[in-house]
């Protein structure tokens, strides 16, 4: 989609697409009130701004928009050559092991028990035991801090999906 397109969208067109990126109620109106962009670079400041005027409420929706990973065998899928497909090689790739899927699957499920939201991390680049080695480093925080963190991250994921938008 172009930039000149996501600026004329209309309304509902417009909040989907910014839906698509990030579930953040208060985000995704800001977004559509901040248009027209002039720019690429225009739109990422924009969404920058927008990130500590949000609420609480809007992070959790952005949190809940994303899929928990409920078991070993969704775990392997998605690390499945995670580490190959980060350096851009694809040939001799290996899975993550059993025992580091399974120690993801159970802090996981931890955190969310502990913090009452999924995990949050821009994974893109990370292998299955870099996750794992941040998830462990994450639980023995207090909400608070796992609210902000999860929250960085959550940005992060959002402005990597905004420019695949246009």
């Amino acid at each position: 989609m172009s930039l000149k397109e996501l600026n004329l969208a209309p309304h509902e067109q417009a909040y989907d697409l910014f839906q698509s990126c990030c579930a953040a109620p208060g985000w995704i109106q800001g977004m559509i009130d901040g248009r027209p962009y002039a720019n690429r670079d225009d739109m990422i400041d924009h969404c920058l701004s927008l990130w500590p005027t949000l609420s609480e409420a809007d992070w959790l929706a952005a949190f809940e928009a994303h899929p928990k990973i409920g078991d070993v065998n969704s775990l392997r899928a998605k690390y499945a050559n995670t580490k190959a497909l980060a350096s851009g090689e694809q040939a001799g790739a290996k899975s993550a092991p059993d025992e580091i899927l399974a120690r993801l699957k159970t802090g996981n499920d931890q955190y969310l028990e502990k913090f009452g939201f999924i995990f949050i991390v821009c994974a893109t680049g990370k292998s299955a035991m870099e996750m794992l080695t941040l998830l462990e480093a994450r639980l023995p925080n207090t909400r608070q801090e796992e609210l902000k963190n999860a929250a960085k991250e959550q940005a992060k994921i959002t402005e990597l999906r905004l420019e695949k938008l246009v």
